[in-house]
């Protein structure tokens, strides 16, 4: 069975940085595609980035310029770089991954999710 397991939230004031680690474990196939997520208080989810198995990414507009997803084919594992965080970042991340190369949709699998709290 597919696990992510997320790291690295936490509280920042705003312009700081944060950096989310996603771990893959237990999968039987190379998941080709692996993302963030985000849903914030009454909010919908939302794509934060994704990257695939070529590198290829894709960002939230909202999000360009300041993360920065990359990825560790190696280890099945996946980064996102937070920096010049805002208190509109505030929300709970959610890792996700895939055995499609598809970025515009989520893959089937996901983390239990890490709190990400940007005070002004």
């Amino acid at each position: 069975q597919v696990q992510l397991v997320e790291s690295g939230g936490g509280l920042v004031q705003s312009g700081g940085s944060l950096r989310l680690s996603c771990a893959a474990s237990g999968s039987p196939f190379r998941l080709k595609t692996m993302g963030w997520y985000r849903r914030a208080p009454g909010q919908e989810r939302e794509l934060v980035a994704v990257i695939g198995s070529n590198s290829n990414t894709k960002y939230q507009d909202s999000v360009k310029g300041r993360f920065t997803i990359s990825r560790d084919g190696a280890k099945n594992t996946v980064y996102l770089q937070m920096d010049s965080l805002r208190p509109e970042d505030t929300a709970v991340y959610y890792c996700n991954a895939g055995a499609l190369e598809l970025l515009q949709v989520p893959g089937t699998y996901w983390g239990q999710g890490t709190q990400v709290t940007v005070t002004s």
